[in-house]
């Protein structure tokens, strides 16, 4: 049975592209938006799309929650993604995902994961003026996801249902619900799920998505990589006690499980979907639902930019927290520092695992040193550009240090830089390019 608009889905993924072609009862699905090239869109998801099934593609680069403004071509990107895959609406995330740069005078910052925005005015008019900007340069409605934290800003102004309550009212933008983010900050920060429901505006709900996580010395990590917990299941049943979503997906991006597991954790959503009954509203005194196709934006009447001044603020106060976290500078005050440690620790242990996916010769070449090797090089070396160029500057970085010291390995690693270097060095590379021949010598001579 289908429940609402979209009905129940589950993320795409590469590794699992034949499990979920054949997962019985799946009415959409979502991908990844930044990996998907819409002239060039993967065979299994041209497959699922002739066989009527919803496509939805799913930001994670956007950064609607930093200080700058959004990127053109970022916004162009997901526009395109938009229009090759039919969707009826994007999705994106209530986060900042990078920091610096000309607004605070300081280089730029990636994190390479979803950071929390800090839930002040400031961030607020900051964010609803993005979500405006973007709206405006989207062919389709926007919905946005409540994030995971592992960290809390010190001197918040609004819960975080009231936080979401007052961008809505603002922008018209859409939500997509994460109940496994809602446990997560449930755990970590002592937020109540069920307080941060009753504040929200349910009939701006999109579609809501369910993960996996695990509890490791207290903190929650989202990992999307472990079976779907019954705190989470709870979570979609109060969600659903009082609204019928649109939609609900379960996302798993790593350790996939057998198709059995998948089609049974699909099952338990429709379980807690087919037995949780809303209370029918006084028509009159709340809105109608929100449709997964029509738009809410023309209704909502005009607000006033963000001043400079927010923008300002807020970009110094995300550049010092992601510098800290990625770059080893010291830590803003009256942050929780056990916690920033965490985080930090999962920011490099997160960047090693996509580096490895990126470029899975760099882990066959140092084996059991690559995870070690790549921690510590992470330490004190944020990421400035993407995870290719992490990739190489990583192998650079091991290069010119004259590792690894099996002779093997560093003749191997020396050929697979120079293959992706080119003829010409990118930027500062003259010395590591100097560096890696030279090696490479050393080894012919011996």
């Amino acid at each position: 049975m289908r429940h609402g608009i979209l009905g129940t889905g589950i993320g795409w993924r590469p590794e699992i592209a034949e499990t979920v072609e054949r997962l019985p009862g799946v009415d959409w699905v979502e991908v990844v938006a930044e990996n998907i090239c819409p002239g060039h869109l993967p065979a299994s998801v041209e497959r699922l799309r002739a066989r009527g099934v919803t496509v939805v593609p799913h930001g994670v680069s956007l950064g609607l929650g930093g200080a700058d403004r959004p990127d053109e071509q970022r916004l162009k990107d997901l526009a395109e993604r938009a229009k090759a895959l039919g969707s009826p609406l994007v999705t994106e995330h209530i986060a900042f995902v990078r920091a610096g740069g000309p607004l605070t005078a300081s280089p730029r910052l990636e994190a390479g994961h979803l950071l929390p925005v800090p839930r002040t005015r400031d961030a607020l008019a900051v964010l609803c003026e993005n979500v405006r900007i973007a709206q405006d340069q989207l062919p389709v409605p926007l919905a946005l996801e409540n994030i995971a934290a592992l960290i809390a800003w010190p001197g918040e102004e609004m819960t975080e249902g009231r936080f979401l309550a007052e961008l809505v009212e603002r922008t018209g933008v859409r939500l997509l619900i994460d109940v496994a983010n809602l446990h997560t900050n449930f755990v970590n920060r002592g937020e109540d799920p069920a307080k941060a429901l009753a504040e929200l505006p349910v009939e701006a709900i999109a579609y809501v998505h369910v993960a996996g996580g695990v509890e490791r010395d207290g903190v929650w990590h989202d990992t999307h990589a472990h079976p779907v917990p019954e705190p989470v299941l709870d979570v979609l049943r109060e969600l659903t006690s009082r609204v019928a979503p649109p939609g609900v997906l379960l996302e798993r991006d790593d350790d996939f499980p057998p198709e059995a597991e998948l089609a049974s954790e699909l099952d338990a959503i429709r379980t807690v979907l087919e037995s949780s009954r809303p209370p029918r509203p006084d028509p009159a005194d709340v809105p109608g639902p929100v449709s997964a196709s029509a738009s809410v934006s023309g209704s909502v009447p005009p607000q006033p930019a963000a001043d400079e001044g927010a923008r300002g603020r807020l970009g110094i106060a995300e550049a010092a927290l992601l510098s800290s976290l990625v770059a080893g500078t010291p830590a803003p005050e009256e942050f929780d520092q056990r916690r920033l440690r965490v985080q930090s620790r999962a920011l490099a242990v997160k960047r090693s695992r996509v580096v490895a996916k990126i470029a899975p010769e760099l882990p066959e070449i140092l084996g059991r040193e690559y995870r070690s090797a790549f921690l510590t090089y992470a330490r004190n070396r944020p990421m400035r550009s993407g995870y290719r160029r992490d990739a190489m500057s990583f192998a650079e970085h091991l290069l010119v240090a004259g590792r690894p010291e099996d002779a093997e390995a560093r003749e191997r690693l020396t050929r697979w830089w120079q293959e992706r270097a080119g003829v010409r060095p990118r930027r500062r590379t003259d010395r590591i390019f100097r560096a890696a021949r030279a090696a490479r010598a050393v080894l012919v001579r011996r």
